[in-house]
């Protein structure tokens, strides 16, 4: 698919998570229809804006430690979302200048931007294939993800805010099983995802919003959360919200834990 080709299949009729996602953010890439249901779901849950700021932290901060301290060199991110600088690649690149990374989306308006996921380092390399991560035979298949990966070698599976658009009945963690499965000892899951547990009723708003606009979702509480990370040993501090997953001493004021509303944790595959 070209990138005309994918301006042209953007639909524009109903809102889209990764466009409301870019509104939280603070981007440009989205349309009148993801203002009006990110909107309704800032009415209800107004830290929405903080919960998506922490997962980029959260993601920034994940990338660097195993880049630093495990020896991670190479990345696929799925779930990727509209670029908002600085992207993963950029964040990796800057610990480990020869860091690889494929990113992963099946949102043809991420492949109209997609030349902003391929700005490497000239030591490193990134690519973008068109793919969803509840087709996971598909994407482990894709050529362009051999050109860049080398499954021989660690890779670390970055699942950000993308698990909880994948309801039960999609089998979410043998989804993430068989991800992990090709992923050779050394490996790791960075993984982030929406929680209900310290506002029930007001994560109930959220769902009733994204499932009338089109996008079922499934927000899970730590329990299920830490499912995912079965088999992994868990990097310190464990499963904990997003801003409390080894903080940067800059980071000034912290939110609350019900304001992130967000499970984060990072696991090496023995």
């Amino acid at each position: 698919m070209t990138h005309s080709q994918a301006a042209r299949d953007i639909d524009t009729s109903r809102p889209h998570s990764a466009r409301m996602y870019d509104y939280y953010l603070g981007g440009k890439d989205h349309f009148e229809v993801d203002k009006q249901a990110a909107e309704r779901v800032a009415e209800a849950y107004p830290a929405i804006f903080v919960c998506a700021r922490e997962n980029r932290s959260f993601m920034h901060r994940a990338t660097r430690v195993l880049a630093r301290e495990h020896g991670i060199r190479q990345w696929l991110d799925i779930g990727t979302g509209i670029p908002t600088e600085p992207n993963l690649h950029q964040v990796a690149q800057s610990v480990v200048p020869d860091a690889r990374v494929v990113y992963a989306d099946n949102d043809p308006l991420v492949l109209k931007y997609a030349e902003r996921l391929m700005r490497s380092s000239a030591e490193g390399r990134t690519t973008y294939i068109e793919a969803d991560v509840n087709d996971p035979q598909t994407l482990l298949n894709a050529p362009a993800l051999a050109e860049i990966l080398d499954l021989s070698r660690p890779v670390a599976l970055s699942l950000n805010a993308l698990m909880h658009f994948v309801t039960d009945a999609r089998d979410p963690y043998g989804i993430v099983r068989r991800l992990l499965d090709v992923l050779p000892s050394g490996s790791a899951l960075a993984l982030s995802h929406c929680t209900p547990d310290f506002d029930a009723p007001t994560w109930q708003k959220v769902t009733d919003i994204y499932t009338t606009a089109g996008t079922p979702v499934r927000f899970r509480s730590r329990e299920d959360v830490a499912r995912f990370f079965d088999g992994l040993d868990l990097l310190e501090p464990g499963v904990t919200v997003g801003h409390r997953w080894r903080p940067d001493p800059s980071d000034g004021d912290a939110p609350t834990d019900a304001e992130v509303s967000l499970w984060t944790g990072v696991g090496i595959k023995p």
